[in-house]
Parts: C-alpha cells; sequence; structure tokens
C-alpha cells in the first residue's frame, strides 16, 4: 500500500535556533515557525490566524539551519511529520508533533540557498523557483 508523508510551509523562524548533540555526536537543531492566514469573517471584518510549527533538523542540515536562521527569517521548510509521546513528571502522557526537515530553503535576501539533508547547497533557491521571492509576494 502506498502512503505519503509530506509537508511544506513557508514562514518566519520564531526564534533563533537550538542546536545540540545526540550522544552519538549527531547535530540537531530546533527552532519555530510561524505562517500566517488572512480572510475575511461573514461581517467582512479582516482576521489573520497565526500557526505554529516545530522544525527539527539533523546533521548537517541542522548544523547550517543553526549557523544562517535567525528570528524573523523568512523560510520554506520541506519534511515530514513525526509525532512523539512521553510521560512527564506528573504521570501524564505529553505528545508533540514536529516537521522533520529535509530541506530548508532561505528565503529572503541574507541567505538566498537552499540545503537538504544530504548537506547539498543549491544557489538561490532555484530547486523551487523561489530564488527572487519578496515576503511581500507571498500570498496571504
Amino acid at each position: 500500500m502506498v502512503s505519503l508523508n509530506k509537508v511544506m510551509i513557508i514562514g518566519n523562524v520564531g526564534g533563533d535556533p537550538e542546536m545540540r548533540f545526540t550522544p552519538n555526536g549527531h547535530a540537531v537543531t530546533s527552532f519555530s515557525v510561524a505562517t500566517n492566514w488572512a480572510f475575511s469573517t461573514p461581517d467582512g471584518d479582516r482576521k489573520q490566524e497565526t500557526e505554529w510549527f516545530s522544525v527539527v533538523a539533523w546533521n548537517r542540515l541542522a548544523e547550517q539551519c543553526n549557523h544562517f536562521l535567525s528570528r524573523g527569517r523568512l523560510v520554506y521548510i520541506e519534511g515530514r511529520l513525526r509525532t512523539r509521546s512521553w510521560e512527564g513528571q506528573d504521570g501524564a502522557k505529553h505528545y508533540k508533533t514536529e516537521v522533520i526537515a529535509n530541506r530548508v530553503t532561505f528565503l529572503d535576501r541574507q541567505g538566498g540557498a537552499s540545503v537538504s539533508d544530504e548537506g547539498e547547497r543549491m544557489d538561490g533557491g532555484a530547486d523551487f523557483g523561489l530564488g527572487d521571492i519578496e515576503p511581500d509576494d507571498i500570498p496571504l
């Protein structure tokens, strides 16, 4: 049976990435990304909702995200969803859904590059045709 677990988001980094290392020495970087959705209510009022995503990158991609990303940067993230669970100190079961990134494209002028989990770097985000995109060009 065929299945697919793929997510693509464009948004702004919510805070500076946090990089750490596993006991085996693998780099892992976590950061949040906010996306906005604007709509009109039946009364004609304009509303905007923000959705927050937790993103995790591994190995070389983790190192590059930690180096190039900072709060406010506009990024394209491609990856898969993973939900993990753990038992808290209070005995309650907790769940967290994360985007496991396999490609990150820096969309603002500062970086202008795309990196994948294989460590390859593409110039200007051309892999997605997004190299010259401006934040104002993204539809709400």
